[in-house]
């Protein structure tokens, strides 16, 4: 937040004098950022302390990580960004992102449950996630499946997704389901197998290669025992112990000692009987009743277990044990556990996913940790989820959809270092600046966003370059822009959209100049934009102008910063999901962009390409804008919102949407504010903390997951500074 130099400056002096008295003594001085006049920091320069988080904890987890304390999980299933697990109570629970609505919650109003949400009231005794898709058996032995449907693969003879659970069929005698990207399978009373959905490969086992919309059975006369399914192609146990796999088979994942597709089930080659056959992305891995253990397939990070990235054809013994109990092969990792209750993991370690505390390969199966009560793992395609025979729920590896289930309900330090200054979040990364003026980022780095000079990601705040004039930063999705003394302008990370401003699309894993001006006064990074004001007063935008999000009368994407309009009365600016708003130094509020929920507070949804002012009022002081939603501060102390709330997040005790700013309360003491994607926090003078609106990752701080449409204080919390992101809140200074 960014307080005005002239406008309102009597009011602004009463309010700081009034929130001196109350904080203790800070290291910082009260200081002006830029030559600007007009433009000078006031709450952030002394609220520097400890840093402070809850709601989604993002950081990726290179070990295994205990999701909540709950000691009754019976069995989990990972999908891409979303996890299903049941517990022994039969309850079924979910979380991620409910893209396709995979999460089964019908959820429509927010689009991230972060932490474990209970489907429905069923009770269910199984659950099966393929990438964007659930299903699961009830205690009634119905089969129910919910998520993506562009293939028919929910089996409900048609291609519409559905985000609660939907009974497949009138059958009540499912005994095993496997959902695998576009297609699924299970099994029924009497051994019958059953498959649907997407069949471009034949991995529907039909003898052609015709999508079916409904279950349809396989291979009638013969008894199966289990089946698997995963991208294209599908395996399945006999009563017998016999491996069959048809469908796609470009790396050998059929085990038939070739790469032809196969529309029909075919004997797997091999001697012996197998207990478990389950088949990954483009690999398959099988358990004898020996107590073997054999992949075979695609193995390009290792994952077959062999010793070496060499595909095979053929199923392959994995080193000698005779002790495995269970195996998970996912996209591009596998996991098993053996009959000690150990866990073994191997293949790609990309974000950690096999657990051993590092991003390193294995191709050979390494022991995760010391532990010797794992009862079950699944292995999703970026991240793992295993259970433990305590009824303990662990998972680790990616996290950037929330899958792992970690999240904080109240606010929690993060290391131990007590002089953050200022703090520039996103959805799934961290930066801050210290008050020596180092700038330090963390998480998430696959296009090079936390500007190291590489794409590994780094679970704890890593200090970027040996600068230390960092005055400022701001994160947009996943690029990052930063202000040096004297006003230096500074960009690295995704420029897919040229949000980087240097004139191309290079990606750039370290800082970039932006030019060679040295008056940059305040950035915001955005959604694939950025915009941008100069001592000067004129702002700037640059990068994806799809929404008119750039204000410069078009929707054309702009490699260089473009001046918008000839103005030199900006004061701040504020830029995030495609929808912009500023402060001029006269008190009057511009937004432009994007205005689907009517966030631009011009009192109709149409987007506006070129600056358009709201209201007619001269006392804004601060403005910030969330996905669908704005908040603004006025030189009075009251605090306005408008926009989308669904979840209550105006702070109006409702979840009426409204296209015109509406005072939240009657209170005259809001000091600052930060807003997130679907909530939003604000700092009274008497330093206390208030949250409202969604709350499904405990972003409010209040201790649980429920959603508030008003403003409650955030207990045993007093701060001067807060800022919000995505489904994550962050404060600096807790002042006791």
């Amino acid at each position: 937040m960014r307080w005005p130099g002239r406008v309102g400056a009597a009011v602004m002096v009463g309010l700081l004098a009034v929130v001196l008295l109350v904080l203790p003594p800070v290291r910082a001085g009260f200081t002006g950022s830029s030559t600007n006049p007009d433009q000078f920091q006031a709450h952030d320069d002394f609220a520097v302390g400890a840093l402070y988080k809850w709601g989604l904890n993002s950081t990726p987890r290179q070990s295994p990580s205990q999701v909540g304390l709950n000691t009754t999980w019976s069995q989990v299933a990972s999908g891409s960004e979303h996890t299903c697990a049941v517990r022994t109570d039969a309850s079924l629970w979910c979380w991620g992102t409910p893209g396709w609505g995979e999460l089964g919650l019908n959820t429509v109003s927010s689009d991230y449950v972060y932490g474990p949400a209970r489907v429905g009231s069923g009770n269910y005794s199984l659950v099966a996630t393929g990438p964007a898709t659930s299903c699961a058996i009830r205690t009634t032995a119905t089969l129910w499946c919910w998520g993506h449907n562009n293939l028919g693969q929910l089996g409900l003879g048609d291609t519409t997704d559905r985000s609660a659970p939907v009974q497949v069929g009138t059958a009540g005698d499912w005994l095993r389901v496997s959902a695998g990207d576009t297609s699924g399978c299970g099994v029924r009373s009497g051994g019958t197998l059953w498959c649907w959905g997407d069949n471009s490969f034949g991995q529907l086992g039909q003898g052609d290669t015709t999508q079916r919309l409904t279950p349809t059975q396989v291979a009638a006369g013969t008894t199966w025992a289990d089946v698997s399914v995963n991208e294209n192609h599908t395996c399945a146990l006999t009563s017998g112990g016999g491996r069959w796999c048809w469908g796609l088979n470009t790396h050998g994942q059929l085990g038939l000692g070739d790469t032809n597709n196969r529309t029909s089930p075919v004997l797997v080659p091999g001697g012996g009987a197998y207990s478990t056959l389950k088949v990954g992305a483009q690999h398959s891995c099988a358990i004898r009743t020996t107590g073997t253990l054999w992949c075979w397939g695609y193995n390009s990070s290792g994952q077959l277990g062999l010793g070496d990235s060499a595909d095979r054809t053929s199923a392959t013994q994995v080193g000698t044990a005779t002790d495995w109990s269970t195996v998970s092969p996912g996209a591009t990792h596998t996991c098993g556990t053996r009959t000690g209750g150990t866990l073994y993991c191997w293949g790609s370690n990309l974000n950690g996913m096999l657990g051993t505390g590092n991003t390193i390969n294995q191709v050979s199966p390494v022991l995760i940790g010391t532990d010797t009560d794992w009862a079950s793992v699944s292995n999703g395609v970026l991240h793992t989820c295993a259970v433990k025979t305590g009824g303990t729920l662990w998972c680790w590896g990616h996290n950037n959809g929330g899958m792992l289930g970690k999240t904080l309900a109240s606010p929690t330090q993060v290391g131990t270092v007590v002089n953050w200054k200022r703090l520039a979040p996103a959805p799934y990364n961290l930066c801050g600046t210290r008050d020596d003026g180092t700038l330090w980022c963390s998480d998430y780095n696959a296009v090079g966003q936390l500007g190291l000079g590489d794409l590994v990601v780094r679970t704890a705040l890593t200090r970027v370059g040996t600068a230390t004039d960092w005055q400022s930063a701001s994160f947009g999705r996943q690029h990052v822009c930063g202000i040096r003394s004297p006003g230096t302008l500074w960009c690295w990370g995704e420029n897919a959209s040229s949000e980087l401003g240097s004139g191309d699309t290079t990606v750039y894993t370290t800082p970039h100049q932006v030019g060679t001006d040295a008056n940059w006064a305040t950035v915001s990074a955005g959604v694939g934009y950025t915009c941008a004001v100069r001592t000067t007063g004129t702002l700037w935008c640059w990068g994806s102008g799809g929404n008119g999000q750039l204000g410069l009368g078009d929707t054309a994407t702009r490699s260089t910063p473009a001046q918008v309009g000839t103005e030199t009365t900006w004061r701040s600016v504020s830029s995030q999901y495609g929808g912009s708003c500023g402060i001029r130094t006269d008190g009057s509020l511009w937004c432009w962009g994007a205005n689907p929920r009517g966030q631009l507070g011009v009192g109709d949804l149409n987007n506006r390409l070129a600056p358009v002012r709201v209201g007619t009022d001269t006392n804004w002081l601060d403005v910030q804008t969330g996905r669908v939603h704005t908040c603004g501060l006025k030189t009075d102390g009251t605090l306005w919102c408008w926009g989308s709330d669904n979840n209550g997040q105006l702070g109006l005790g409702d979840t009426t949407q409204h296209s015109t700013p509406t005072q939240v309360g009657t209170a005259t003491n809001w000091f600052s504010l930060g807003v997130g994607s679907a909530h939003t926090c604000a700092v009274r003078i008497d330093v206390t903390l208030w949250c409202w609106g969604f709350n499904g990752s405990g972003q409010l701080g209040l201790g649980d997951y429920l959603d508030r449409l008003s403003p409650v204080q955030v207990p045993g919390v007093r701060t001067a500074y807060v800022t919000a992101t995505g489904s994550g809140t962050y404060a600096t200074q807790f002042i006791p």
